[in-house]
């Protein structure tokens, strides 16, 4: 059974996870150390494709290697702009960008209440079990541009 409130919303286009920053988030100095960033965006991401209906556990089943549909960053640009710090609750925003045949590019930013500490811009490649590019099925794209879609567009 899952927990849909430990997953975070689906609001305004998009999907909001809170989360609080711990001490093994950071660094020395109390503050989040630059490669957690990774982990809350990626959280972000897993608990945004959950909420859609999406189990990557059963995408990753699949008997068939090339019925297999999983989900590897190819690229990602982030930009620091303020310090996230310990005990510090944090809102990981994730909004569709642009969703198309075998990628999809979503927009992320973490924030401390209106204040946006990190914005990221994330590449997202659709592979198969051999690791090569595969179409994202037509109703895995439907549930990406239905579910929390705002401004997301299809492209051939």
């Amino acid at each position: 059974m899952m927990n849909a409130s430990l997953s975070g919303q689906l609001l305004d286009g998009g999907h909001h996870l809170t989360q609080r920053v711990y001490y093994e988030d950071t660094d020395f100095s109390g503050f989040v150390y630059h490669a957690r960033y990774l982990h809350f965006f990626e959280r972000g991401r897993t608990d945004y494709i959950r909420l859609l209906g999406v189990s990557q556990g059963a995408l990753h089943a699949q008997t068939d290697p090339a019925d297999v549909v999983a989900f590897v960053v190819r690229r990602m640009e982030i930009d620091f702009k303020s310090p996230a710090r310990m005990d510090d609750v944090l809102t990981i925003v994730t909004t569709p960008a642009e969703v198309r045949g075998a990628r999809m590019l979503l927009s992320q930013t973490i924030k401390r209440d209106d204040q946006v500490l990190a914005a990221a811009e994330v590449t997202v490649a659709v592979i198969n079990g051999f690791g090569r590019a595969r179409r994202l099925p037509d109703a895995l794209m439907e549930r990406f541009l239905g579910g929390g879609r705002g401004e997301a567009q299809a492209k051939e």
